[in-house]
């Protein structure tokens, strides 16, 4: 259903069973799949892809121009996936042609009012973004990853699967799967053992990670020496999964 006051443009791709509340702008180049539901004054610009069972709470903004001082005007795209709940006065700005001209948003998220999601950000599924929680341009943010109330992001940097990042947090660098952060600047503060048992993880996973945790952070090793003293640990799939984004780092992580 679309509301007599809202405004769709005609060459916008509406699917079915899509409700659009009055006073909401839905411009040109924007599809929008089944069964989404966006509320009253919300405003979606384009080039923009929203997947199926979408909800879009009033007053946010999805797709606009980004606030890089180097965009001028490309046509670059935001691509949202399926589930996602996107609540009061958040705003996600599209892509910039100095990245892979495209923001892009997984399936099954929970965006709390107010949150910011910049330009070239790259946002897994199943994040929880708390309220005020804002990623600057560039940001990644893995799957499961929770990010508490006024969390700050600096651009570039990565946030791994799992990870939590406590209320107020200032992340400078990047955060490793599984780990939680806290402070200004953030430092680590821990492992999210709370949220692999939730998510199903075994307990020998679990352990793993724990001595992989406590080999990387409590023993005054360098990486490159923590990645070696791993022993039989290193081939549990999650610690894996941690050594890799370790290493990968471009920014370095917190510690």
């Amino acid at each position: 259903m679309i509301d007599k006051l809202a405004f769709v443009h005609p060459d916008a791709k509406i699917g079915n069973n899509v409700t659009i509340g009055p006073w909401t702008y839905i411009g040109p180049d924007v599809e929008i799949g089944d069964d989404c539901h966006l509320s009253s004054h919300v405003v979606v610009k384009g080039p923009t892809v929203i997947g199926k069972g979408n909800r879009i709470f009033q007053f946010a903004s999805v797709g606009e121009d980004c606030q890089d001082k180097k965009y001028a005007g490309e046509p670059t795209r935001l691509i949202i996936g399926d589930n996602n709940v996107i609540r009061e006065s958040v705003t996600i700005h599209r892509g910039t042609v100095q990245d892979n001209s495209e923001t892009r948003i997984g399936s099954n998220n929970l965006f709390m009012a107010y949150v910011h999601i910049a330009h070239d950000c790259v946002v897994g599924n199943n994040v929880i973004m708390a309220n005020n929680a804002s990623i600057a341009g560039h940001v990644h943010v893995g799957d499961w990853a929770i990010l508490g109330g006024m969390t700050g992001v600096h651009q570039f940097v990565h946030i791994g699967a799992h990870a939590f990042t406590a209320g107020y947090s200032l992340i400078l660098q990047d955060v490793p799967p599984f780990v939680m952060a806290s402070g200004q600047p953030a430092i680590p503060r821990g492992l999210n053992s709370e949220g692999m048992k939730r998510r199903g993880f075994s307990k020998e996973s679990q352990l793993a990670v724990r001595r992989a945790y406590k080999t990387l952070y409590r023993k005054g090793l360098t990486i490159e020496e923590a990645v070696a003293a791993l022993g039989e640990d290193a081939e549990d799939e999650q610690v894996k999964l941690l050594m890799d984004f370790v290493v990968n780092s471009s920014r370095g992580i917190i510690r």
